[in-house]
């Protein structure tokens, strides 16, 4: 379980570092809350408190810098007060166009980019290096959001939960008792190690990443190496053994059982080495009869 920590960590270390050409870091949790972006998609949705650069060819004066204001518009030269928010930045760019070539110029050429995020965030929290809240950079996926945290401490569980509000643009964090379970997708770290992208999934305005606190299971008797262990979901009891060491000489594979809290109230029962195990288990593994 150790590798594979070890090994997501990698993955998001060695993400970190190709993004970094491509992109200014994304800032840590806490108050500031703005991203400069190189490359945003034509359809990023425009929002109040996004920073906006035009570029006009051959046209400085009316090139620069433009905050979307609360109202949901930006103050242009020559045109006043333009509406943007809830447009697509392809959108955005052909409206100036357009209002330019009525009587001010000619032919104009326009380019808009959202130079800082400010309208759309997601909250990281639990076990990640810096939690907080993070503004979006366009399509941003789940490898980026845990990129941008600082990636998660050795103590986080190998699953991560991506909570999904009713209200886009609720402002708090949520946590796993506060939404419905269709709500809820879980994410292995291990699989996205494994190379499967489909789990690095696409994540929405408002959404939560939660990064649980590992869960353990203990181990006794007839192991090499008894103790607490990090559970995973799906681990047999056959593999927990091997994560234990191994039987001892004097181990038997047979008349395992399991310490095990049921409904409150905790009870011993048999297990075979192809059973799942559960979050707080403790096995206990007998030695031979003969």
């Amino acid at each position: 379980m150790t590798r594979v920590l070890a090994s997501c960590l990698l993955l998001v270390g060695v993400f970190t570092a190709s993004m970094a050409d491509a992109q200014t870091t994304a800032p840590r949790g806490g108050d500031a809350q703005t991203t400069t972006a190189s490359a945003v998609p034509n359809d990023y949705i425009v929002g109040a408190q996004d920073v906006l650069k035009i570029l006009v060819f051959d046209e400085p004066t009316m090139s620069g810098i433009y905050r979307v204001d609360a109202d949901g518009s930006f103050q242009y030269p020559m045109l006043g007060r333009v509406a943007a928010s809830g447009m697509r930045v392809r959108d955005i760019e052909q409206m100036l166009k357009t209002k330019l070539e009525d009587g001010y110029i000619r032919r104009a050429q326009v380019t808009v980019d959202v130079d800082q995020f400010r309208s759309r965030s997601v909250f990281i929290v639990g076990e990640v290096r810096s939690p907080g809240k993070y503004p979006m950079t366009g399509q941003m996926s789940l490898i980026e959001a845990l990129a941008a945290a600082g990636s998660t401490t050795p103590t986080a569980s190998s699953e991560v939960l991506i909570l999904r509000p009713r209200d886009p643009v609720s402002a708090q964090p949520l946590t796993p008792d506060q939404v419905d379970q269709t709500n809820v997708k879980r994410i292995s770290l291990g699989d996205l190690q494994l190379g499967r992208l489909s789990e690095n999934v696409s994540l929405m305005e408002g959404d939560t990443i939660f990064v649980p606190k590992a869960e353990k299971f203990f181990i006794t008797g007839q192991v090499r190496n008894p103790g607490a262990y990090t559970f995973e979901r799906g681990l047999t009891v056959l593999q927990a053994i091997s994560l234990a060491g191994g039987l001892t000489d004097k181990g038997s594979n047979r008349r395992i059982k399991v310490i095990r809290t049921v409904k409150g109230k905790k009870g011993q029962q048999n297990i075979d080495l192809a059973d799942a195990i559960q979050p707080g288990d403790t096995l206990l593994v007998p030695q031979r009869l003969l």
